[in-house]
């Protein structure tokens, strides 16, 4: 089964103390930060990044207060802005986190060495 096309993650910036972000910088991390901007988002954020084995099935994660169709909304928001990935296996998706888009958020909000 082929997992379902993802947009590629690419470490955004510098520490935010290093340097001011170029508009392209700033853009991408506005994105980031706007989908993570939502309670729902960020707790469904946090429930695939915190899941055993590092990914979680929608039936695992769904129980935020909102209705699935809203889920979902929420989940394709997250995937838009490059912060999960998801794969099909059978009726049920699967989201991950990718190990790089952690670090990129760690990098970004790490103040800079010798500042």
């Amino acid at each position: 089964m082929l997992p379902l096309l993802e947009p590629e993650v690419v470490p955004c910036c510098p520490p935010l103390a290093e340097r001011p972000l170029t508009a392209e910088e700033a853009e991408r991390t506005a994105v980031m930060f706007k989908a993570l901007g939502d309670p729902v988002r960020l707790r469904l954020f946090s429930a695939v990044a915190s899941h055993e084995g590092g990914e979680a099935c929608v039936c695992d994660i769904s129980d935020v207060g909102v209705s699935q169709p809203t889920v979902s909304h929420h989940l394709k928001k997250l995937k838009e802005a490059g912060l999960l990935s998801s794969e099909r296996r059978g009726t049920w998706v699967y989201y991950r986190v990718e190990p790089a888009v952690l670090a990129a958020m760690g990098q970004l909000l790490t103040k800079a060495a010798g500042a």
